[in-house]
């Protein structure tokens, strides 16, 4: 759990410190606070520790959650395949999946990209949620 405490607190940074909301022992605490390995997966890139998703049940629901990949990379298709294969789990329940993320954070573009839209908002998080696709 250290190591992706460690990959949160460097993924974060720069969205929280532009929010003002940057806390070095409380980005590492709020992961630790909530981590629930029973619905976390790790992600490998090449047999090396490459980031972590979880997805959360919730009354016929999934909240995708702790989605952090290295940032060397991102942008690689990555995070979009780990996605893409998790949200096809999700479409054969025909589950909604809902999310969290910060304002102004770049994985946003890759939730629209993957039909989440945005449920509700305040000054720190967008909330979105996405539907399961029809077959």
């Amino acid at each position: 759990m250290d190591t992706i405490a460690e990959l949160r607190a460097v993924v974060l940074r720069a969205d929280l410190e532009r929010l003002g909301r940057y806390d070095e022992r409380r980005v590492r605490r709020r992961l630790r606070d909530n981590f629930e390995p029973a619905h976390t997966w790790t992600i490998e890139v090449g047999g090396t520790f490459a980031g972590c998703v979880a997805l959360r049940p919730d009354a016929g629901a999934y909240w995708l959650e702790h989605f952090y990949l290295d940032p060397g990379l991102q942008g690689r298709g990555v995070g979009s395949g780990v996605l893409g294969r998790l949200l096809e789990r999700c479409d054969g329940e025909n589950a909604v999946v809902r999310l969290q993320v910060l304002q102004g954070s770049a994985a946003r573009r890759l939730y629209e990209r993957h039909g989440f839209t945005v449920e509700r908002q305040d000054e720190v998080d967008v909330f979105m949620v996405r539907a399961p696709a029809t077959r």
